[in-house]
This record gives C-alpha cells, sequence and structure tokens, in this order.
C-alpha cells in the first residue's frame, strides 16, 4: 500500500465555527444574550457551558476539526470511527468541498462523489432517471459514460418501473438503494460513504458492501467510510482513523481503533465513567440515573469453577425515578450481540446517592474468547416499553477456557470472537 500514490492528502485541517449570540428563538432571550455579552457576563442562555480546547477563550466559537493530517492511498479502503461530535462528517464535507477549511490544505487527485446522508445531490421535484444523470454530470461524465453505465445502476438500486417517477415520492429505503447505485457505478476515483447503509435493509447493506469491496479491489477505486457498526467497518476497511473531539487520536490497523473507540476496555479491570466520559449517546439518553463506575472485585477478572462472573456496578440517581432496571449485554468485539441479562427493582430511592451493587454473570455457555460488554439503566415506559436512562461499554470478558461439558466450536470470522493465545 506505501508503494502506491497519495490520492488524498489532509495537511493540518482545522474547520471553526462561530457560535452565534442572536437567533435564541425569542427577542427577549436575544436580548438578554446581548446584554450579557456586553457586560461581559456569561450568556444565560446558553446550552453550552464545557471547558475545553475546542471552543475559543469567549466561547464563541468552537472548532469541529483540529489540526488533521493524513494521506490516503489509491485503491485504499479507509474507515472512519468516533463518537457523535468527533467531527466525522465534518471531514467528508470538507474533503467533498461541501464547506472549506479554516486553516490548513485538502488536496486529491481523482473525481470524487459523496453520499454523506440519504439522497445527497439528488432534486426532489426531478426523477430517478433524472438525477442519475445529474449525479453524472455533477463529477464530470459525458451523457455517453452515463448511458453506459444507466442499466447497471437501475438494476443494482432494485427501483425498477419507478425510475420515471419524481423522487420526492420515493422512500427513505428507495432513496438510499438508487443514491448507493449512483454513486457506486459512476466514473469517480473516490467514494465518500457516511453512515448511509443505516437506512437500507439487511439483503441490501450485503449488496453494498460486496459493491463497495469489489470496486475497491477490482478498480482500485478510493473508499472512505464512516460508520458506528463496527462489524461493516472491520468487513469493508483495511485501515482505520480515530476522531475525538475534533482531533486525529489512532491512525492505522482496524481492531487497535475498535479498542480506541471503545475506551481501550480490552484487559481492563475497572471504569470511571465520571472522568472516562465513556456514557454513549447522552443526547438521546433520559438524565434519571447515571452510570459512576465498573469494577471487577478485588481488582481482576475472577470466574469460578462454575463460570459465573462477579461485577461491582455503581450508579447516580439523578432525578425521581419510579422503577430501575440494568440490562448487560454481551457482545462481539464486532459489536454483534451474544447475550442479554436483565437485573430488575435496583436501588434508587434517594436523588443524588450514588447506589453499588454486585451483579453475576453466568457464561458457562461461551466458548474460550473474548467479548466486549455494554451496560444499559433502563425503566419501564408508559405503554411497556423500555426507556434508556443512560448507556455505557463495560470491561472486556476473557474466557480462557471451557466451563460446559462440550465447548462450541466459533467460527471467529463469522462471530468476531478473539480466541486467547
Amino acid at each position: 500500500m506505501s508503494e502506491q500514490e497519495t490520492i488524498i492528502k489532509i495537511e493540518n485541517v482545522s474547520k471553526k465555527y462561530r457560535l452565534g449570540v442572536l437567533g435564541r428563538g425569542t427577542l427577549k432571550a436575544d436580548l438578554q444574550s446581548r446584554i450579557a455579552k456586553m457586560r461581559g457576563l456569561e450568556d444565560p442562555n446558553s446550552k453550552i457551558g464545557e471547558n475545553n480546547d475546542r471552543f475559543g477563550e469567549n466561547g464563541d466559537y468552537i472548532y469541529a476539526l483540529k489540526d488533521v493530517s493524513f494521506e490516503v492511498k489509491k485503491g485504499e479502503r479507509l474507515g472512519i470511527i468516533g463518537k457523535n461530535g468527533a467531527g466525522k462528517s465534518t471531514l467528508l464535507k470538507l474533503i467533498s468541498r461541501i464547506t472549506a477549511p479554516t486553516e490548513g490544505s485538502i488536496s486529491y487527485n481523482g473525481k470524487v462523489t459523496s453520499m454523506l446522508e440519504v439522497g445527497t445531490g439528488f432534486n426532489g421535484e426531478l426523477t430517478g432517471r433524472e438525477n442519475i444523470y445529474l449525479n453524472g454530470a455533477i463529477i464530470g461524465m459525458t451523457k455517453e459514460e452515463i448511458d453506459a453505465k444507466f442499466d447497471d445502476i437501475v438494476e443494482f438500486s432494485e427501483i425498477g418501473k419507478f425510475i420515471d417517477t419524481p423522487v420526492k415520492r420515493y422512500s427513505s429505503g428507495m432513496y438510499v438503494r438508487l443514491a448507493f447505485a449512483v454513486s457506486a457505478h459512476l466514473n469517480a476515483d473516490i467514494l465518500i460513504m457516511d453512515e448511509v447503509l443505516a437506512v437500507g435493509d439487511v439483503s441490501f447493506q450485503r449488496k453494498c458492501i460486496n459493491r463497495m469491496k469489489e470496486i475497491a479491489e477490482n478498480e482500485n477505486k478510493t473508499i472512505l467510510y464512516v460508520s458506528h457498526n463496527m462489524s461493516t467497518v472491520h468487513e469493508l476497511c483495511d485501515r482505520c482513523i480515530v476522531l475525538e473531539e475534533g482531533k486525529l487520536v489512532y491512525e492505522g490497523d482496524v481492531a487497535h481503533a475498535e479498542q480506541i473507540y471503545r475506551g481501550e476496555l480490552s484487559g481492563g479491570a475497572s471504569m470511571n465513567y465520571e472522568s472516562n466520559n465513556m456514557h454513549i449517546n447522552p443526547h438521546t439518553m433520559l438524565s434519571e440515573a447515571l452510570f459512576v463506575s465498573a469494577a471487577y472485585p478485588n481488582g481482576e477478572q475472577t470466574i469460578d469453577e462454575n463460570g459465573i462472573l462477579p461485577i461491582d456496578i455503581s450508579w447516580q440517581i439523578k432525578e425521581e425515578c419510579k422503577d430501575l432496571n440494568l440490562r448487560i449485554e454481551i457482545r462481539t468485539r464486532y459489536d454483534r450481540a451474544l447475550a442479554t441479562k436483565l437485573y430488575k427493582n435496583l436501588e434508587h430511592d434517594e436523588i443524588g446517592k450514588v447506589y453499588s451493587d454486585t451483579f453475576y454473570l453466568d457464561l458457562r455457555m461461551l466458548a474460550r474468547g473474548t467479548y466486549a460488554t455494554k451496560y444499559t439503566l433502563m425503566r419501564p415506559g408508559k405503554y411497556g416499553d423500555a426507556l434508556n436512562l443512560d448507556q455505557v461499554q463495560g470491561m472486556d470478558i476473557v474466557i480462557d477456557q471451557a466451563y460446559n461439558e462440550e465447548e462450541f466450536a466459533w467460527h471467529t470470522e463469522w462471530w468476531g470472537v478473539q480466541i486467547p493465545d
């Protein structure tokens, strides 16, 4: 790979956005914000109160990306991973020239087609047929070149008789099928994708993954792929970068990148969720209870002769909560769920109090290997559903011997289980 030509070069790229003081939604809020700024006081309507180097001295701007540099070789399949807000989508928009960097430079050698969200580049009033020709023209293809690809695009998209229907009438699934088919078949050198396959059904996702592997290996096209689905990242990408709070914190092997993304949990005996900031999607969760810590008793993982593993978990009650349950999931390294255990009726009486308890996992049905875990605090919803209050990555579980009489034989490439040496 090192002998191949560099097709994308990112040099010291930063992207800064100004956080305006106006536009709060009401005249009163705008006046409050303006007066506070004139007096040098904290904005009473500001929802951003974090102190880190992503924010300016006066909190009036934020760095979505900060001093990012890396190169991509022709024919490479690069995964870009990181938590929500890490700067992944901003990076792809800069490479796609949708927006320009505040600092640094981006250069590439070849045509670029991007799919940053469902229907990117589509005109809703035009038909599917017309949008195919529009997208091809945007990246510099002639009508004759698009004609040669047209039948393949329609066949792959499975749109069929709806190809002459305005795309504004398409479902989200139809949108993504056509958008991907266009991106994957037009004569672009660089294909950029941002978590778009989540819209398609399972069979179409498999079809798309196979197509991306095919064009990278057989047509020597370059792919930049952003996803939270580590299974598809492992399957598709041969290298990975990890972004954290706008900074590039790792570049290299996909497996190592995943460990960093998940918080370097492998082999760890404890997690402090207050200091490590390992809460998953905090803005989409309710805030009645939060995880504080998780640890193996006595500072090390100890599985007894019956295959039972104890875990000490602490949580804090933030608001009044009627019921509180804990779900522990055992997952593969590629984030596929293998097993779930639900513990009901956790202590939750006093607001502000930190509670702790020991929970026991029965591992007898698992074969030797290394497994990921995920913990979720939840409560019953109004309609019998479950509402997530907080969710975190747990410690890895390492099983180095069989606890059942007849150990399972794992197909490690499919399940993503790491067998200990």
